[in-house]
């Protein structure tokens, strides 16, 4: 059992959350009960997860999408309403950690997607920044676009959207969880092949046409599992709790 603020304590201090601009709040969200026994985590602290999270007596549940999100409405109505409501009525706490989560060299989305897909890593997206949230490196041996695109397919288990000629090789890759498709013009100025994330918009399209970068959209949900659960499992380990992560399906 640890106590809720040593909890805070420990993981503001390894994401190093202080020092990010984000848009949202970094860390313990909603206040809950002291002590923490039980930890379950997921992607998005959505209701789904909250209601699983009552079904596993837990006493706080880590996200990496949380609540309170620049712009958004700040009236307590309707699913915030019931959200909070679900919190608050269960003494429940709610960690949420959002670019800080992206960023962290082994923890982090990033750097455990590279993991899961065998990738090696050589470097950020910007290089020269130390909080560069996407990462650059290469294949565990050159493919086609094709066969990459079932090899993400295979370890991520969902269809991939694939821009550019299937037949073409690719060796070097850039990737970033998530809704980061916008990056794609930061790979392309580093030469490289080929650009992951999880989602894809219109001009994406056109931008991997013209420049010749194949584009993979792999889902904002898919690539975005394994950071909070490598974040989950640290903490079990370190400080002797129970952890259970509780994957919601989302398409997109």
């Amino acid at each position: 059992m640890i106590k809720r603020d040593a909890m805070l304590a420990a993981l503001d201090a390894e994401l190093q959350s202080g020092r990010f601009k984000d848009y949202c709040p970094n860390g313990l969200q909603v206040e809950g009960r002291e002590q923490i026994r039980r930890v379950v985590s997921g992607v998005t602290a959505c209701q789904a997860l909250l209601d699983a999270a009552l079904v596993e007596e837990a006493d706080a549940v880590l996200v990496h999408h949380g609540y309170f999100w620049r712009g958004e409405e700040e009236r307590i109505r309707g699913i915030k309403r019931q959200r909070l409501q679900t919190l608050l009525g269960h003494d429940l706490n709610l960690f949420a950690y959002h670019l800080p989560l992206d960023v962290h060299p082994q923890l982090g989305n990033n750097a455990r997607l590279a993991e899961i897909l065998d990738f090696s890593v050589a470097g950020g997206l910007e290089p020269g920044n130390p909080l560069s949230v996407g990462l650059h490196g290469a294949l565990p041996e050159v493919m086609t676009a094709a066969e990459l695109a079932g090899h993400l397919e295979d370890r991520l288990g969902r269809e991939v959207l694939h821009i550019g000629d299937p037949g073409d090789e690719i060796e070097t890759v850039g990737w970033c969880t998530g809704a980061a498709q916008g990056y794609i013009d930061r790979a392309q100025g580093l030469g490289l092949d080929a650009y992951i994330s999880g989602e894809i918009s219109e001009p994406t399209v056109h931008f991997a046409r013209e420049t010749g970068i194949h584009y993979f959209a792999c889902g904002h949900h898919a690539t975005e599992r394994y950071g909070v659960q490598a974040l989950g499992d640290w903490l079990a380990q370190r400080f002797g709790i129970e952890h259970i992560f509780i994957d919601i399906d989302n398409p997109v």
